[in-house]
């Protein structure tokens, strides 16, 4: 409200040829600019789900702004012209504000100021100063910057990080410990899961119950950009699945010396990450032999069919069909010691469904994706108050059942939202841990 009342001031009255040029101008740039951005989210498949309307009036709201300052700079007296900055600032920030409700970003002002800085991660150190920490009895653990490869994948990613716990440190040289490769979502970074889904405190929680074990978690770049949605296969938007499986995975056996077999891997995905998760463990069951899938797709998605197979693989089905997990789980055929778990977002209530429970769904996002409560985004995926997941985690697990991977679904209140997602690590992590062999477990 006040960014609307500061830009309607900063408009103002002023001259005839203002207000019969220069602001009907104003206008419609101020359209053709939201028009434009809606366009571009469109055809490059950045969110499936309507985003909330509120954000394209804002979006050109914002343009509008702009358009008045630079249109009406050199006319304007100089307090109008302060007043006008003014506006492009706060309508600027109640865009992003109205962006992060809908996908759910930061939790607090302090994530997104950290974010924003590029501030230290919880309980950062540098990969130089493990040494000196070694033989150390600690009461957390610690986040390292870890170096990756492209020279295989081609795929340009940003900073990936490492949480080692607490007993990582005990003893002159590292125990050899069980891997979870951490996912985000489809508007991502590497720390989001750290800083947005909490989830080095759950881990340390964790740690401190078990006598300071718990698994490395590997928070993985799945994306090479915020807004770069590549689903984790290999296309014309990166080649991330092998990104992932031939030199993340790779440089954190060898860089942190942790356990190298797949019964001591395993993957946690949330939203696209969970879609993710499904694929590269069914894919790879020699890599990963546990994965938590929560809230994603049955398979990977990027709008309506055809188009994602033309924004993912190039237009190339065979591609897309060596990415889906029905048709790679039926060419595979039994699996040996692979398990998954399903966590889905209902309002209703909490249920609890084993691998008996099978009904059929597509697992595409639906139409009609919106804003949900305060400080809930939805992440451009589909509402919690949808069965869109639910069914698709349903369909995945009836066909694990079919080549013998074991598999649970659990359904729980709340929306498809990071705070969803972290409530979903808390409640999985014990799992996971005892799937991949977490001493204590």
């Amino acid at each position: 409200m006040l960014a609307a009342v500061v830009l309607v001031v900063a408009i103002g009255w002023r001259t005839r040829r203002w207000r019969l040029l220069w602001f009907p101008i104003a206008v419609v740039v101020a359209v053709a600019g939201a028009w434009a951005v809606h366009l571009y989210f469109d055809s490059e498949g950045l969110a499936t789900d309507p985003a909330p309307w509120q954000l394209w009036v804002w979006v050109g709201l914002s343009v509008g702004a702009l358009a008045v300052l630079v249109l009406g700079f050199t006319t304007a007296r100089w307090w109008r012209r302060g007043v006008t900055l003014v506006a492009v600032l706060l309508t600027v920030l109640t865009t992003s504000v109205i962006l992060n409700q809908w996908v759910g970003y930061y939790p607090s002002l302090s994530a997104a100021w950290g974010a924003i800085t590029a501030g230290p991660l919880p309980d950062q150190v540098s990969a130089s100063a493990l040494p000196s920490l070694r033989s150390t009895t600690r009461t957390k653990g610690a986040v390292v910057p870890m170096t990756t490869t492209d020279s295989i994948s081609h795929f340009a990613h940003r900073t990936e990080y490492v949480y080692l716990p607490p007993a990582w440190f005990r003893g002159a040289t590292p125990p050899a410990l069980p891997v979870v490769m951490m996912i985000a979502g489809e508007f991502n970074t590497p720390s989001d899961w750290i800083r947005t889904g909490d989830a080095i405190s759950i881990a340390d929680t964790y740690a401190t119950k078990h006598g300071g074990e718990a698994p490395v978690l590997a928070f993985v770049d799945a994306g090479g950009s915020f807004n770069n949605d590549t689903e984790c296969v290999n296309g014309p938007r990166g080649n991330v699945a092998t990104h992932l499986t031939d030199e993340v995975r790779p440089a954190v056996i060898s860089q942190f010396h942790t356990a190298s077999s797949a019964a001591q891997w395993g993957i946690v995905g949330w939203s696209m990450g969970g879609t993710c998760s499904v694929d590269l463990t069914v894919m790879h069951p020699d890599l990963f032999s546990s994965y938590v899938d929560i809230a994603g797709d049955a398979a990977p998605v990027a709008g309506t069919a055809a188009q994602s197979v033309q924004r993912l693989f190039g237009g190339n089905a065979s591609a897309a069909a060596s990415f889906d997990p029905a048709t790679v789980m039926t060419r595979h055929g039994p699996y040996v010691g692979v398990s998954a778990r399903y966590e889905e977002a209902d309002q209703k209530g909490m249920q609890r469904w084993h691998g008996n429970h099978a009904f059929h769904g597509g697992g595409k996002h639906p139409p009609g994706g919106q804003q949900g409560g305060a400080g809930a985004g939805l992440g451009g995926r589909g509402d919690g108050g949808t069965n869109d997941q639910s069914q698709a985690a349903a369909t995945l697990c009836a066909d694990n059942r079919k080549v013998d991977i074991t598999c649970t679904i659990d359904t729980r209140p709340g929306r498809h939202s990071w705070q969803f997602a972290a409530g979903a690590l808390q409640d999985t992590l014990p799992w996971i841990s005892h799937q991949i062999g977490v001493a204590g477990s």
